[in-house]
């Protein structure tokens, strides 16, 4: 009767340590599963706030000379695409990494035919990106527009082989070059960042 007491103690507590340990391996999964969800998702956070960011630079970089705004638009895309989310398909993909060269070409050809086509030169050019990040910064929302003419002009009459005439159509061509280059880009940028917007919120 002791003993048959015993063996009944005894298979109790083996199945006390089998649940117990059954127990430990769920928990533990748990935990793993837990710790992978959450590097996850704080990855995607990651991802996502970098993006948000290039995005805005990439707006920003269709009126500064000094930062390739489509580039940077089009990367927003790609940190967005390395989330868990993965919204866009390889050709999506590939169709905005060529339209991103072909802006990015473009915005180089278009100023210096502009430029050409009016008689104008370099300086013109020049005058024309200065103006505009002067206007930008000291003459907002105005000088956008203003600053990119006056600059040109500025900067034909500083040649010193034009007369104020003279200046004012090559000031005009490069202008019109500029301002045609960076509607380009800003509807590409435009774009994208509607796209991303679009589909972290999806």
């Amino acid at each position: 009767m002791v003993s048959a007491i015993n063996f009944h103690v005894f298979v109790l507590k083996v199945v006390q340590i089998v649940r117990s340990n059954q127990l430990a391996v769920q928990f533990r999964k748990e935990i793993s599963i837990f710790s992978t969800w959450s590097k996850t998702y704080f990855m995607d956070i990651l991802l996502v706030i970098l993006g948000f960011v290039c995005m805005i630079v990439g707006i920003l970089g269709c009126f500064l000379p000094i930062i390739p705004g489509p580039p940077i638009s089009f990367l927003s895309l790609l940190l967005l695409q390395w989330t868990e989310k993965s919204p866009f398909d390889s050709d999506t993909l590939w169709l905005w990494a060529f339209i991103t060269a072909a802006v990015t070409a473009l915005d180089y050809v278009v100023p210096i035919y502009g430029t050409k086509k009016f008689g104008g030169t370099k300086r013109g050019v020049w005058g024309s990106t200065i103006g505009l990040v002067v206007g930008l910064f000291f003459f907002p929302p105005f000088g956008i527009i203003v600053g990119p003419f006056v600059g040109a002009f500025l900067g034909e009459m500083s040649t010193g082989k034009a007369t104020n005439q003279e200046a004012l159509k090559s000031a005009f061509g490069s202008f019109i070059g500029f301002l045609v280059g960076t509607l380009i880009k800003l509807i590409a940028s435009g774009y994208m960042a509607w796209m991303f917007v679009k589909y972290v919120f999806a």
